[in-house]
């Protein structure tokens, strides 16, 4: 099976879009997932695509000229205050550019406003032909599936739930747990690795989630058990690790995120793929 592959943002994320479509293009993805409403984090860079005219004109032209789409756009946070309005010239931007779906996550423990809000990103999204997904970092306001599967499941429609292999793992997710969610719940997925050892602090999450991510493979993560209980999508490599850039530049750590995946694969062919090759 020929799998699909996006670049997230986060893996290169001092990259302007354009010179993100042309870097993925060259180390071998099909999509991109460009973060490009801002989550205002210290010295992260920003990426006005929304107001400037002259970088969507750009980032049109540079997947145009090389064939690279766009999956997904980022990142709709529920923030305590949020009017869900406020997002959508990003859901205008996000159908310009041919995305299919809204990354969402929730970062105030009022479930009520987050439920509500998810709900109105949804049906705003839709005209745009965009679904919202729902993630559940472990460090959020919604810290695990079966909290996020109830914010889903409220909106009742163009809804759908992201599984990143990571917070999979630091929230210690049950595989069985996959088994609830709808199939047609599911876009895409986040993939990376890492150590065995879930941090015990929100600060150690954190930092391995935004510095320190693995390569698929190099960690602990059983990614093909995730894998094996949810439907075949595209994968975006969300892979950021500080030392691995230092080292090899944005553009060979991009390719060896998924490179490494490509060897996992062969190496954890789907359950059906196994059962066809016997």
């Amino acid at each position: 099976m020929t799998h699909q592959y996006s670049l997230a943002h986060l893996t290169v994320l001092k990259c302007p879009p354009p010179e993100m479509v042309h870097l993925a293009q060259r180390a071998g993805y099909d999509f991109i997932s460009p973060r490009i409403i801002p989550i205002g984090s210290p010295g992260e860079p920003i990426y006005p695509i929304v107001q400037d005219k002259v970088l969507m004109r750009d980032t049109k032209a540079a997947l145009a000229a090389t064939g690279i789409k766009v999956h997904d756009i980022e990142l709709a946070r529920i923030v305590d205050g949020l009017d869900p309005t406020s997002y959508l010239p990003a859901f205008e931007a996000g159908a310009e550019l041919g995305a299919c779906c809204v990354l969402s996550s929730a970062w105030t423990t009022d479930r009520s406003f987050v439920t509500e809000c998810y709900a109105a990103l949804c049906a705003l999204a839709k005209p745009f032909g965009l679904t919202v997904d729902f993630e559940f970092p472990s460090f959020s306001g919604v810290t695990n599936l079966h909290d996020a599967l109830a914010v889903v499941r409220a909106a009742g429609e163009n809804c759908g739930v992201m599984v990143d292999t990571l917070y999979m793992a630091h929230s210690r997710v049950r595989l069985e747990e996959l088994d609830e969610v709808p199939r047609s719940w599911f876009h895409f997925a986040h993939l990376c690795d890492a150590p065995a050892e879930v941090p015990t602090t929100k600060e150690g999450m954190i930092h391995i989630a935004r510095d320190a991510r693995l390569y698929v493979g190099e960690g602990a993560i059983d990614i093909a058990g995730i894998l094996n209980r949810i439907p075949e999508m595209p994968y975006s490599m969300e892979l950021p690790n500080d030392k691995r850039v230092e080292e090899l530049g944005y553009e060979e750590h991009a390719r060896r995120c998924v490179q490494a995946a490509k060897h996992y694969f062969a190496l954890h062919p789907r359950a059906e793929e196994a059962l066809l090759s016997a």
